[in-house]
């Protein structure tokens, strides 16, 4: 098979969200993206819609994510069993980030549960993971727990951006009733039934809709009609995500990572939750073999996925997992996982073998942008 007709078998396997007609009217330049046919930029480019979110408000189109429906009288006992943070006692009305672990406490996704109600929740997944997920989780629940894929009758949009409950607002919401950080409320958009929720993956304020499927290009059009909401695409989220310090399940996050190596061993509470998959594997300090590490570089040029790094003597210590070059602070970041034995703290020089270059950097904390308005008060 020659790599033209190659290339076009795996288009032509593409899923297509309901919104594609859309983007291509808009400009998009579409680009597959585990599994589907979505867009990575308009026709304004990706440094335009990054600093459109982070001004005022930009939608994306997320519909290519799956949405599995867990309920039964023992659903909270057996996501509390599966997951490394806890589940039973997560509250209804609540989202929690959590982590679908192999046997040996690698990240099989990376997802949030929504608690519905006392016997069912909503777990939003990865597009790339949705048959492995069900697979892997049906494994795991008991006869008496139901797992319902609703992937293919959900549409699902992200507002992001410091204006978008100004845009709610417009819509006829009060500030004071959206939903708080990490929180959901059902609702209706102009008659449209809605699960709207406030997680994000931009570091921004930012509010999701689920919404039926076949609904979902009407609420586009409801909340494109506003001068200060333009669509963004897979390219300015990435960028976005990086600058906010959040992990990349492909980059960060792999079969060969535990969540407690992607540094999240705090927001999982191990101290306080006992009796779950894999326990004895993420609570033994030995098992951590790296630990993801920000790094500023000094210079513009970017490190990439799979470029090592080293100490300023020479010596190789690890592997950047993201990098780019940063539109607000002017200046390249990246993600890397250093080798656990060295122990970097924060200031710390490393160097970043860049093709023939070797590019001098220094350890920081996360998030690199430290002015998102994700936490703000409205």
């Amino acid at each position: 098979m020659n790599i033209k007709s190659g290339n076009d078998l795996i288009m032509k396997n593409l899923k297509s969200t309901p919104l594609n007609a859309k983007h291509v009217l808009l400009g998009a330049k579409m680009v597959p993206f585990g599994g589907w046919d979505m867009p990575v930029q308009y026709s304004e480019g990706i440094l335009a819609e990054h600093h459109h979110t982070r001004k005022h408000v930009s939608l994306f189109d997320t519909c290519h994510m799956g949405e599995f429906i867990i309920k039964g009288p023992s659903a909270a006992a057996d996501l509390d069993w599966i997951f490394p943070r806890a589940v039973a006692n997560q509250k209804v009305g609540t989202a929690r980030y959590n982590f679908l672990l192999s046997d040996h406490g690698t990240v099989l996704d990376d997802l949030l549960i929504y608690r519905m109600d006392e016997e069912e929740f909503l777990i939003v997944i990865n597009a790339g993971t949705i048959d492995n997920d069900a697979t892997r989780l049906r494994s795991l629940l008991s006869e008496s727990t139901e797992l319902i894929d609703e992937s293919p009758v959900t549409g699902k949009l992200d507002l992001q951006g410091p204006l978008s409950a100004d845009i709610l607002e417009k819509l006829g919401f009060k500030k004071s009733e959206l939903p708080k950080n990490y929180k959901w409320i059902k609702t209706s958009i102009n008659g449209i039934p809605t699960l709207l929720s406030r997680t994000g993956y931009t570091g921004e304020l930012g509010f999701e809709f689920y919404v039926s499927a076949d609904k979902v290009n009407e609420l586009w059009d409801i909340l494109t009609a506003f001068s200060e909401v333009k669509p963004a695409g897979l390219g300015a989220r990435d960028t976005l995500r990086l600058e906010a310090g959040f992990p990349l399940y492909g980059n960060e996050m792999d079969e060969k990572t535990t969540p407690v190596e992607a540094g999240f061993s705090p927001m999982i509470g191990l101290e306080k939750h006992t009796n779950f998959i894999a326990e004895n594997i993420l609570k033994d300090p030995s098992k951590v073999t790296k630990i993801l590490t920000p790094i500023v570089l000094e210079g513009r040029r970017a490190a990439r996925h799979g470029n090592a790094v080293s100490l300023m003597d020479g010596r190789e210590i690890g592997i950047v997992t993201s990098g780019m070059f940063s539109p607000l602070l002017e200046k390249a970041i990246a993600l890397a996982y250093i080798r656990s034995e060295h122990k970097l703290q924060v200031d710390d020089e490393v160097l970043l073998k860049v093709g023939t270059k070797t590019l001098p950097g220094r350890v920081v904390t996360a998030p690199f942008y430290k002015d998102g308005t994700v936490r703000m008060k409205i």
